[in-house]
């Protein structure tokens, strides 16, 4: 069984556009983090360039399937300004500077973080957004639903 830092690294990947550098990747994934193996085995028979157009249909979509996880709790209120910041400040407190072209709310940011430090506690903290986005996602039968669903089932439940 993989570790959890594996794990969580792939599964960032499998939520980033599908490049040609993730494609190269794929078998790696593939063998990395078999709880991902449904997106994978997906991934690996569709044509690149199908691929990467049903990532921009799924992920730009008018934000109903954002991978921003503020977005999801806050909207584009004043709020979602303080739980940016927020994810800055838990970054910071394990020495890392977030410096990528996304906002630090961006899902595979989060998860790259958990998989460097091991605590889960922003991805845990946005547990109903994750819900949610994965539900939005297994309505429109998309296979990105199966990387969610592997996210959420490593995350404790409300009652644990």
């Amino acid at each position: 069984m993989p570790s959890d830092a594996v794990f969580y690294q792939a599964a960032a990947l499998c939520l980033t556009y599908p490049d040609d550098d993730f494609i190269a990747r794929l078998p790696l994934l593939r063998e990395a983090a078999p709880q991902l193996r449904e997106f994978t085995d997906h991934a690996t028979v569709t044509p690149p360039p199908e691929l990467a157009a049903h990532y921009v249909w799924v992920f730009d979509s008018e934000n109903r399937h954002s991978l921003y996880l503020s977005r999801w709790q806050d909207g584009d209120t004043g709020r979602r300004d303080r739980s940016l910041v927020r994810f800055e400040d838990v970054y910071k407190a394990y020495g890392i500077e977030f410096t990528g072209a996304e906002l630090p709310d961006y899902l595979p940011a989060v998860l790259e973080f958990t998989a460097r430090t091991g605590d889960t506690d922003l991805l845990t903290e946005h547990r109903a957004c994750l819900e949610r986005l994965r539900g939005r996602l297994t309505d429109v039968g998309t296979p990105y639903a199966c990387v969610l669903d592997a996210v959420c089932a490593t995350l404790p439940t409300a009652r644990e």
